[in-house]
């Protein structure tokens, strides 16, 4: 059988300080390299040239999506591969990569991929999810979307064990994307259940609650939402009512969450918050715990964010400060070790070792080395 041959597709602007480096990690994993220029100023179209010959200007039109299915339309070999130029293949997915390729067959229509989003100062993975990375060309899948665009595939999946890793330099936060729904709106378009969303969460990020609020509610009242969206709207909208003390109607969103699927850690580490912070330590010791017990390799099939810190050592970290008001210091103890276990190094942690070693040896109780 054949090697499948693989196009790597990407829309770029002013990407001159990283653009290198994401090339340099794939350009021997791909057949073919395809970028598409929406209007850079700098070099970034000088220093693709010198990897590919197939750099093509795009005028810009407030439309990722546009911009995404002209770089598709470009590509002429088995597969489509897409990543931005903040994206990096580390050393051991370049392996898994290649062995990828080398299963790759006619029968496969997609293949998804773990997105690692941010990190710890460890350089431990904090928040992942995944997306569709790989695409048959032949089955001209496409993006949808202005902002926040998707790419809409079905058939035979594959979900790859291949990691892609994300890493902006650009610290910023600007509102080009605002603006673009602004407009959008103004224009009077209809905004999809992921339009909604996705203008919420820009709403929320740039501090504008009310509007994230009525943004967030149409999306739920649409019930056309994927799951995972509505389970993070019900955070985000808890987020909110935390800001503003309304600690009831926070509470309410988390508990909606629950109707959608199973737990979240972050939505039970939501609720401890709550409860802890209102001194009620059995309630927050219950939501605490419940975190520790979820399974996230079931969460990371969802496909949606995963916030690794809830599933880890945040719970215990918050266990142990339940059961130390509670004058229980040995299972503070064995909560803060637990946490220690996943991050050795964390302040708190330490900081309550310490603690916590002092209390046990006035009571004269005995601990774990």
């Amino acid at each position: 059988m054949d090697l499948q041959t693989i196009s790597l597709c990407m829309i770029v602007k002013n990407e001159e300080a990283i653009i290198g480096r994401c090339l340099d990690s794939v350009k021997d994993l791909v057949d073919e390299i395809v970028i598409v220029d929406t209007g850079s100023d700098d070099k970034t179209m000088e220093i693709s040239k010198q990897y590919t010959d197939y750099v093509y200007p795009f005028e810009w039109k407030d439309d990722f999506s546009l911009a995404r299915n002209y770089s598709f339309s470009k590509a002429t070999k088995d597969f489509i591969f897409w990543l931005d130029a903040d994206d990096v293949m580390l050393e051991n997915d370049r392996k898994k990569f290649k062995e990828l390729k080398e299963r790759l067959n006619d029968s496969i229509d997609a293949v998804s991929m773990n997105y690692h989003l941010a990190f710890d100062d460890k350089n431990q993975v904090t928040h992942s999810l995944r997306r569709n990375r790989l695409v048959k060309r032949e089955r001209k899948f496409k993006w949808i979307g202005a902002v926040h665009e998707y790419l809409e595939v079905y058939g035979n999946i594959v979900e790859s064990d291949v990691n892609i890793t994300h890493k902006s330099v650009k610290t910023e936060k600007t509102d080009r994307n605002l603006k673009i729904y602004e407009s959008m709106m103004a224009k009077g378009i209809d905004f999809s259940p992921r339009d909604l969303y996705y203008y919420a969460n820009e709403c929320f990020e740039h501090r504008l609650y009310d509007k994230a609020i009525q943004s967030y509610m149409k999306f739920l009242e649409s019930k056309r939402g994927w799951v995972e969206d509505c389970i993070a709207t019900c955070g985000k909208l808890a987020d909110i009512y935390l800001a503003r003390g309304d600690h009831e109607k926070a509470v309410h969103y988390i508990v909606t969450s629950f109707e959608y699927d199973l737990p979240r850690a972050d939505q039970c580490c939501r609720l401890g918050f709550i409860y802890l912070a209102q001194n009620q330590i059995e309630k927050a010791i219950f939501w605490y715990d419940l975190a520790t017990r979820l399974n996230i390799d079931k969460i990371k099939q969802r496909g949606g964010l995963i916030n690794y810190s809830c599933y880890t050592w945040l719970p215990h970290i918050q266990l142990c400060v339940c059961y130390d008001r509670l004058g229980e210091y040995l299972l503070a103890y064995e909560h803060n070790e637990k946490a220690r276990s996943y991050d050795p190094d964390n302040a708190y942690a330490k900081y309550n070792k310490s603690y916590l070693e002092e209390k046990l040896r006035q009571m004269g109780g005995n601990h774990a080395d």
